[in-house]
């Protein structure tokens, strides 16, 4: 979870993500972020972010986005 807040902060350091649960949902990343932020997943935790799981609720929050990480590398 350190590395993805890492990651997060080096791409939004303006984001507060250990307290914020509505990323998408309230406008806050943009498409431009979520796509800066699959690549980053990508290389840091080698998993591939498919359409399907481009749904909002797992990038609201940091913690949302540490559980997409963990299912994918199973």
């Amino acid at each position: 979870m350190e590395k993805l807040l890492e990651i997060l902060k080096g791409i939004r350091p303006d984001v507060d993500f250990e307290n914020e649960n509505a990323l998408i949902d309230d406008g806050i990343l943009d498409s431009f972020d979520v796509v800066s932020i699959i690549s980053e997943l990508d290389d840091a935790f080698d998993v591939q972010i498919r359409i399907t799981e481009l749904d909002p609720d797992n990038f609201n929050s940091a913690e949302a986005i540490w559980n997409l990480v963990q299912q994918l590398k199973k």
